[in-house]
């Protein structure tokens, strides 16, 4: 009497399609971590321009933003001593725009309980403000309004 195989998946196909589906989970998983990173790093900069605009002096200003861009990063979850925070144009002064750009680093692969790898990407954000032309105390003449 011979035996039959017709009907046999194999122990193979169980294990391929756990592999496949766990690679696809951290895929998704590591995809959602990027555009976390992207929203938060937009959060910061976003703060960090309406601290700049709202400090109270010029002086400290800038000190303001940043501490106000890092928060808003540790308010995400995010690590604030690897967020960069860089002021690309403008200055404390009436009607002033002022461009603040946000930077945080995001792994190629974060695996659970085992950590990350890879250098990955880097998630960039862009604000700008201008500056109250009505405001007292800031150098200049209300010309944008």
């Amino acid at each position: 009497m011979t035996r039959d195989e017709r009907g046999q998946g194999g122990i193979e196909a169980v294990v391929l399609g756990v592999l496949v589906f766990v690679a696809g989970v951290l895929l998704i998983a590591n995809a959602w971590g990027v555009l976390d990173a992207k929203f938060a790093a937009s959060s910061a900069a976003r703060e960090a321009a309406r601290a700049y605009v709202e400090a109270p002096s010029a002086s400290g200003a800038l000190a303001t933003a940043e501490a106000a861009a890092r928060e808003a990063m540790q308010g995400h979850g995010r690590s604030a001593a690897r967020t960069t925070v860089v002021l690309l144009a403008g200055s404390f002064a009436r009607c002033d725009r002022v461009t603040f750009e946000v930077r945080y680093p995001v792994p190629m692969l974060t695996i659970p309980f085992l950590g990350s790898a890879g250098a990955g990407f880097t998630a960039k954000a862009r604000h700008s403000e201008v500056v109250d032309p009505y405001r007292s105390g800031v150098a200049g003449t209300a010309s944008c309004a």
